[in-house]
């Protein structure tokens, strides 16, 4: 029987992440992820491709909503297999999960209230994608790893996480298959993080893949440097301080919001920024943070020395962690310049609409965007430079400040992306580019071609193709 790859998502597009590999009679997918873009969210509401109950196991890249989201509703439709990841991922994964439930029961509940007030229908239907129930049901069927130790799969299949460097507990997952005395591998980059970051290791270089499926979320640009986004965050500070101005930042509650607060105490301790309210607005980045403070192994150097030196960047004075909803809710009663961080990252949901309807509307605020915003998310529009946008029913002007900083990305640029890939010591039979727009993927691919001469495929959704 031919090993055979599926694009189930991510292809072309930069959410829903899952892989679906065949091979000696073992099925495995990689990644169930959510998809966030508006165009694809029906994607979420179809049944699986594949019948769940087939599935063997579940091998997971790493906790973000867009590559672990649809696993309570994998579980409900019928797997039982493993879900293979590491400790961290699967600590991260739960407090997700979670989240996530609690907000698709939310949105139901507020759906069906305003449906019937309108008396119309929306898309989606009004009952939760699914429920906290769901989700705590997939928990068992966590089965944690450790990087660089071989885990058995079915006959002749053999799993191996690597650290991807993109947020703590990623991996990079290496998938040998043996059938008839022949070895064939696959290598499924998940997303791959940049070299040189704070609080992670580089990304792990893997010597040997047949078969490589590379992220390209970064795929047509190259980032600024480390120097650059704290001047940037430092600008940004200062300036709306000076105007007297609030700084609402979306942002991800994994990695995202921890090396952001990394960098203001960074900024605080060296006199670059004056002393402001920091706000962590999102309990399940808070929850996050707790993972992080556990897991001290997983630090570079860099973190390491950190800690040992600053005791724990993830608290200074001015910082103050926020749970209930009352508490958010009277930030907006502070005087004085504030900064709030709050999910979600692309604005689609969470905290961080409520701040934005009580800060978009003045010019002195900014609203300061630290991670990438897929197209047809609120985040995408308002970096855009829509003028006006709808949050929560309504519609308000853009009236705020709107700054970006790129090179806050977990994710590698192009030029960082085909050094992991040069990593390999001979070429592969085909590299598959995913997890990217169409355009970021494309020219991803024809940079990989120029650069490398390998053979390139960038798939589209529920692509087949047979590994011979």
């Amino acid at each position: 029987m031919p090993m055979k790859l599926q694009f189930l998502g991510a292809a072309q597009n930069v959410t829903g992440s899952r892989h679906l590999l065949e091979a000696n009679g073992t099925r495995l997918l990689v990644d169930c992820g959510l998809y966030q873009e508006r165009q694809f969210r029906e994607r979420n509401w179809e049944p699986f491709t594949v019948d769940p109950r087939t599935i063997d196991a579940v091998l997971l890249t790493h906790a973000h909503l867009d590559h672990c989201g649809l696993l309570p509703k994998l579980v409900k439709e019928g797997f039982r297999g493993k879900i293979y990841c590491t400790a961290a991922t699967a600590e991260i994964a739960r407090i997700i999960l979670l989240d996530s439930a609690h907000l698709q029961e939310e949105d139901a509940r507020f759906k069906a209230r305003r449906h019937k007030k309108e008396r119309r229908k929306g898309r989606f239907p009004v009952v939760p994608l699914y429920t906290t129930a769901d989700a705590e049901a997939s928990f068992p069927q966590f089965s944690p790893v450790r990087y660089k130790q071989p885990v058995q799969i079915g006959a002749g299949v053999e799993v191996t996480f690597h650290d991807a460097g993109h947020v703590l507990g990623s991996s990079i997952i290496r998938v040998k298959v043996t059938e008839n005395g022949e070895q064939k591998t696959v290598l499924f980059s998940g997303d791959i993080g940049r070299p040189d970051r704070p609080i992670v290791h580089d990304p792990a270089l893997i010597a040997e893949a047949d078969y490589i499926l590379v992220e390209s979320t970064y795929g047509d640009r190259v980032h600024q440097g480390p120097e650059d986004t704290r001047k940037m965050i430092a600008e940004v500070i200062n300036s709306t301080k000076q105007g007297g101005g609030n700084i609402i930042v979306p942002s991800f509650a994994l990695e995202r919001s921890q090396e952001l607060l990394y960098y203001v105490n960074e900024l605080l301790l060296t006199d670059a920024i004056p002393r402001l309210k920091v706000f962590l607005d999102s309990p399940m980045a808070a929850r996050i943070t707790k993972v992080f403070q556990k897991h001290r192994e997983l630090f570079d150097e860099e973190m390491t020395d950190f800690v040992e030196q600053n005791a724990s960047p993830f608290k200074f004075p001015d910082l103050k962690m926020v749970a209930t909803s009352e508490q958010s809710k009277a930030i907006n009663r502070m005087k004085g310049t504030i900064m709030v961080i709050a999910g979600s990252g692309m604005c689609t949901g969470g905290r961080v609409k409520h701040h934005l309807v009580n800060n978009i509307g003045e010019p002195r605020n900014t609203i300061m965007f630290v991670g990438y915003q897929a197209v047809g998310t609120l985040g995408r529009r308002i970096v855009n430079g829509e003028k006006e946008v709808r949050i929560l029913g309504r519609k308000h002007r853009v009236k705020a400040r709107v700054a970006r900083i790129n090179g806050f990305s977990a994710h590698a640029d192009k030029e960082e992306l085909l050094d992991w890939l040069k990593g390999v010591k001979r070429p592969p039979r085909k590299v598959f580019v995913v997890h990217g727009e169409s355009e970021s993927a494309l020219q991803f691919g024809d940079y990989i071609r120029q650069e490398t001469g390998w053979q390139v495929a960038v798939p589209a959704y529920q692509d087949e193709i047979v590994l011979d």
